[in-house]
């Protein structure tokens, strides 16, 4: 079969010819109708080689889509032909966490060696997929996989770090969308359907400024060293309730600190880093900063009936499984409209 794979550290992925997998006990295979591809991904293929921990050939891949194709032996809960959408932050399942259907936060997946697809274990770019258990396969029912594969990621990760905030989301709060991008238009969306906040959208790039205003922000200013006190000015000097940072670099953590309000969240969700000031004198009254990571298999339900009910919808560029290195080169370079969804 067909995959898309990172071979060379510090090179661009490759369209190989592999071996067709086969589902061990308890494993489905799944033939991909599509994968989505997303920063994290440039994010690992830019690592050098002390940093890189994933291992060589890997399978990209971690928003993926399906139909049954094969059963292992013992498994049940899925049929073939059923249409799936696959849960990507899998865990162990035995631990309270997973118990709690919080695999995003398994206590002992490092442990065991458990990796997400396409993020340590072969991914979704490929025309099969094996998945180690039933419980990671999420029925699609009528959801186009296309136009919805990007919601395991791309919809749940921003649904999980708003869905925490909301509690301060209250009429009269604003809400601030660092980076309208993959995530980051899809985080506008679901302030709107979720909170009452005026939502306010910052980047860089016009062309997503002016997505973050199709999909409904109230408000779109540049990403610049004005950012700040733009958003104080359009709150009467409070600050923002929430930040929800997609980028989340020191300058982009700066700004957001600076535009924060008494108890409010800043909340990173990019896989940058930096620092954030902190202590009585340093930060505002009671405000929190949070990294949350991906989020758990019920708010993926949750998600897609979002969808279901027209509340969420992702912007796709649509590209082939050949087409999959092109859509990666757009994606690093910032020139896609959404998200990149790969169809084999």
């Amino acid at each position: 079969m067909k995959a898309l794979q990172y071979r060379t550290i510090g090179a661009a992925p490759e369209i190989v010819e592999i071996e067709t997998p086969e589902p061990g006990p308890g494993e489905v295979r799944i033939r991909v109708t599509a994968a989505g591809a997303c920063h994290s991904d440039s994010f690992i293929m830019g690592l050098n080689e002390e940093q890189y921990i994933y291992g060589l050939p890997l399978t990209l891949g971690h928003e993926g889509a399906g139909i049954v194709d094969k059963l292992g032996e013992g498994v049940t809960g899925v049929e073939v032909g059923e249409a799936v959408a696959v849960y990507g932050p899998q865990g162990c399942g035995r631990c309270v966490q997973c118990a709690q259907g919080k695999e995003n936060y398994c206590e002992r997946a490092a442990e065991l060696g458990i990796r997400p697809p396409g993020l340590g274990a072969p991914g979704a770019m490929a025309e099969y997929l094996v998945v180690p258990d039933a419980r990671f396969l999420l029925p699609l029912g009528d959801l186009d996989p296309v136009e919805h594969v990007a919601l395991t990621d791309a919809g749940l990760t921003p649904y999980h770090a708003i869905k925490m905030s909301l509690p301060k989301l209250v009429p009269g709060t604003t809400a601030v969308v660092i980076g309208a991008g993959g995530l980051g238009h899809v985080a506008i969306q679901l302030l709107r359907a979720l909170s009452p906040a005026t939502v306010v959208a910052l980047d860089v790039s016009q062309d997503k400024l002016r997505l973050a205003t199709e999909v409904g922000a109230h408000h779109v200013f540049p990403s610049d060293a004005e950012a700040a006190e733009r958003v104080k000015e359009l709150t009467g000097g409070t600050g923002a309730a929430a930040v929800f940072d997609f980028v989340a670099i020191q300058p982009t953590i700066d700004a957001g600190h600076a535009m924060l309000a008494v108890e409010g969240d800043q909340v990173l969700v990019g896989v940058g880093a930096g620092a954030v000031p902190a202590g009585l004198l340093a930060a505002p009254y009671d405000s929190t900063v949070r990294a949350p990571y991906w989020g758990s298999r019920a708010e993926l339900f949750e998600v897609f009936e979002l969808a279901r009910a027209g509340l969420v919808k992702i912007e796709t560029e649509r590209f082939s499984l050949d087409e999959a290195p092109e859509a990666y080169r757009r994606l690093h370079e910032g020139t896609l409209r959404g998200r990149a969804v790969v169809v084999p």
